[in-house]
């Protein structure tokens, strides 16, 4: 480059950088702190909807902070506070908890729960913006998250699910930022699911989904696999590690025991009509210990799993075994009609209690601070009392919560009563929109397939079918997380809690489906006048009237373009 040109554009620099506009460089701070706020109140004024439902699922938030203090404490809670019941679900939440109450409270803890509810939200609704999601839609999608009593109360809660829903809106977002998923984009979304498994166990599964969504979006088997390993490889690293450690501390390469699928089993059973040996059949349980449930009859110290008399020569852990088998062998439907009949409970109109299931009331706000004898209950001046069992079925060991955790039980009585007519009276995400969710997820996932058939063929049609086929895409990996996530709970057995990653997955599920069913009808609507009038055109022009080619040049009757003028339309 010469010097004089050098010279041209140092002085337009200079000459653009004194006339830079209000918030670019060299504008003054007053006309950049103006230009600020101008961009944000364009911004609000763009998303308006999810700034109403961010700030009352920030108001729902503050009321449950207010409510409970320190914070809600449950059953499992002790588990990562105290170790009890060592082994039974993987402890990767104890280590957020160790950095969290490192430097303040468990109302700390419950706090910072609360922003990550806030910001998973709008994490996903820049997810559905990005993949092309109407802004309206999008704000739909999120609101569920937003304004769930059963999601804020989680949150308030000492527990890890949150946290565990948090990485899984990582990785699927990871995976759908872009159009194309690179090696180091899926290694990172692996990465975020593996993580998953060491707070919630169920994460495990999460690579299925992942790997189905990245060959069926890949386009070329070479990418398919490249990603696939990638993702599997990352996802792995957080899980061995974790058996690592467990294995040094333990001796035991694993993340946890895992849910048994005995309650469920032993629930479904006909044991009029079962076959048994003789040694087993008073483990087998009457139609009114069935009614209790499957978490009853596998967790209750009163179960006949429990209670039943052991042969001499036999162990109650072998008599369980052939009673789960026989009836496996001989009742295989049944057990599949308890799945079936727990599986649509998410979709019903209202949520009320039920003695199959475990007791809605461990979700819902209460008047006062909910205890679990003898697990938490409260003493003298409203000290919390835990209770530690070491092994199931062992003996308590009760202590005060440690000062340090956050003290007293305090109930403000007038919020609480607030949050729990709320959520007793339509403060939960309907199950008619799940289901309608569910069906837009699943046309929108079928989509996906023949949409991505189409394009390998070469037979894609114009840009609003490739958007279609973006938005397709993620709805599919959407409904596909959503159904591994919420069917293997299902299969141990049926908890509200469990149902909760319906609330981050299905909406955004059937928001994509919908949207692609959208983009994809306003492109053949598009395209159909285009192709009439070709086709007509074509068929009406006879070949006879066609002139053979004139070698005489006809006159212009436009006018020649001077030397140094731009072109008109027709010259562009």
């Amino acid at each position: 480059m010469t010097g004089p040109h050098l010279a041209t554009q140092a002085g337009a620099a200079m000459s653009r950088r004194r006339s830079a506009p209000s918030g670019e460089p060299g504008s003054s701070p007053g006309t950049a702190r103006s230009s600020w706020g101008t961009r944000a109140a364009r911004l609000l004024g763009r998303h308006w909807l999810l700034v109403i439902l961010l700030a009352a699922g920030l108001a729902l938030r503050i009321a449950a902070q207010i409510a409970y203090q320190p914070a809600l404490i449950y059953v499992d809670t002790l588990k990562y506070l105290y170790g009890a019941s060592p082994g039974a679900d993987p402890l990767g939440y104890t280590l957020v908890l160790r950095a969290i109450l490192a430097v303040g409270s468990l109302s700390l803890v419950a706090l910072v729960q609360h922003l990550l509810g806030l910001a998973l939200a709008v994490a996903l609704y820049a997810v559905l913006l990005r993949r092309g999601t109407n802004r309206w839609l999008a704000a739909v999608a999120v609101a569920p998250v937003l304004l769930d009593a059963y999601q804020v109360q989680i949150e308030q809660t000492i527990m890890p699910d949150i946290w565990f829903e948090a990485m899984i809106m990582a990785g699927l977002a990871v995976l759908l930022w872009r159009p194309v998923v690179t090696v180091r984009l899926a290694a990172v979304a692996g990465l975020s699911f593996g993580l998953s498994a060491t707070v919630h166990q169920v994460g495990e599964l999460l690579i299925v989904p992942a790997v189905v969504y990245l060959v069926v979006a890949a386009g070329s088997a070479r990418r398919a696999v490249t990603t696939a390993v990638a993702l599997a490889a990352a996802f792995a690293l957080p899980i061995v590690l974790y058996c690592s450690a467990s294995y040094v501390n333990n001796g035991h390469f694993r993340l946890a025991r895992g849910q048994a699928t005995v309650g469920r089993v032993v629930a479904a059973a006909d044991c009029a009509t079962l076959s048994l040996p003789a040694a087993v059949r008073p483990l087998c349980p009457t139609p009114a210990q069935q009614a209790n449930g499957p978490d009853w009859l596998e967790h209750s110290k009163y179960s006949p799993l429990r209670t039943a008399p052991v042969p001499p020569g036999s162990g109650q852990g072998q008599l369980i075994s052939e009673l789960t088998s026989a009836i496996k062998n001989q009742q295989p439907l049944r057990i599949l009609g308890g799945i079936v009949r727990d599986s649509v409970r998410l979709f019903a109109v209202t949520r009320t209690p039920n003695p199959w299931v475990t007791p809605l009331s461990r979700w819902q706000f209460q008047a006062s601070y909910p205890t679990y004898p003898n697990w938490v209950t409260l003493g003298p001046g409203n000290v919390i009392v835990v209770g530690v069992q070491r092994v199931a079925f062992g003996q308590f060991h009760f202590s005060d919560l440690k000062p340090a955790y956050g003290g007293k039980a305090q109930v403000d009585r007038p919020v609480a009563a607030f949050l729990r007519s709320y959520q007793l009276n339509g403060g939960f995400t309907p199950g008619p929109f799940l289901l309608l969710c569910t069906v837009a997820g699943v046309l929108g996932t079928l989509m996906a397939v023949v949409l991505q058939v189409r394009q390998s063929r070469a037979a894609a049609r114009g840009p609003r079918e490739a958007r279609a086929r973006q938005l397709a895409l993620a709805c599919l990996l959407f409904t596909a997380t959503a159904v591994v996530l919420l069917l293997a709970q299902d299969l141990v057995e049926f908890s509200w809690r469990y149902q909760l990653p319906a609330v981050i997955t299905l909406p955004p599920a059937g928001i994509l489906g919908l949207s692609a069913l959208l983009a994809l009808r306003r492109d053949r609507a598009e395209a159909s006048p285009a192709e009439t009038v070709d086709e007509s055109a074509d068929t009406a022009k006879p070949a006879s009237t066609e002139k053979p080619p004139s070698t005489a040049k006809p006159a212009s009757t436009e006018k020649p373009v001077q030397p140094g003028a731009e072109p008109g339309p027709a010259g562009a």
